[in-house]
């Protein structure tokens, strides 16, 4: 595990992570987590089943990469573990793939080892750094992968908390992968339910979280020059669905855009 010098967690504000473990019915949260999560459930009745698809989401995408031969794996924004992990996702096709995940959250540092149980024949590693320190996280992502070979990059549920730098962002990061890397990205839409969605980003931003959600085109930049993988950019709970995320479509819509690319 690589990382910085143990952070102080910050109990005053809340933390996207610990929100969404919160929704996600987990016990790594503090009040004031808990405090902005209801505030959101009160005006978005989709979050729960939104942090469910995601996951989902994220599982499905992850065998799609490793069914096709990626055996490298980089999670930005992994949050408080939660099963199943990706590693467990990903080595459950190819027990030889590489995982490493970085979090900004001193929480997620805390629970990192719960991360590293991985195959004997893969590796598993954590690094504590935010997805704008680009240098650093890459730096330390390349202690154990190799990024001349195809990396998938997952960003999932990541790119709402980041303003319009985050387009320059991702392509800096998909601009160091090599060439038939993935690029895995899911994003909070206000185009399914806008009222709820704006009153959703309005108790973020009350709340000192910056939040940001895109309505379709401009998600759609984020895959600017990398070849979409069918179905394309869809609702979250819509691609390449399981036969129980087809029962979980019929509870309501989930505002959320998912697509998964590779890079040419």
């Amino acid at each position: 595990m690589t990382e910085s010098a143990a952070p102080r967690i910050d109990t005053s504000r809340p933390h996207p992570a610990r929100v969404y473990d919160w929704w996600l019915g987990g016990k790594d949260n503090y009040p004031v987590d808990e405090e902005l999560a209801r505030k959101i459930l009160a005006v978005d009745g989709t979050v729960l089943r939104g942090a469910r698809a995601n996951r989902r989401f994220m599982i499905r995408a992850v065998r799609a990469a490793a069914e096709s031969g990626i055996r490298q794996f980089l999670d930005i924004g992994t949050g408080i573990p939660t099963e199943p992990n990706l590693h467990q996702v990903a080595q459950g096709v190819a027990a030889q793939a590489k995982v490493v995940y970085a979090d900004n959250d001193p929480i997620v540092l805390r629970h990192a080892e719960a991360l590293l149980h991985g195959s004997p024949e893969g590796s598993t590693e954590y690094v504590h750094a935010d997805v704008r320190d680009l240098d650093v996280l890459l730096g330390r992502a390349a202690d154990s992968l190799d990024l001349a070979q195809p990396v998938a990059l997952s960003l999932v549920a990541l790119t709402h908390y980041l303003d319009d730098t985050a387009y320059e962002l991702v392509r800096e990061y998909v601009s160091r992968l090599a060439p038939g890397s993935w690029l895995i990205l899911s994003q909070v839409t206000p185009d399914l339910s806008p009222e709820a969605i704006e009153k959703a980003a309005n108790a973020f931003r009350h709340s000192g979280t910056p939040f940001h959600p895109r309505s379709l085109p401009e998600f759609a930049r984020f895959f600017d020059g990398l070849e979409l993988l069918g179905p394309g950019l869809i609702p979250v709970s819509g691609w390449r669905p399981d036969p129980e995320d087809v029962a979980i479509q019929a509870e309501g819509i989930v505002p959320v855009y998912a697509g998964v690319a590779r890079k040419p």
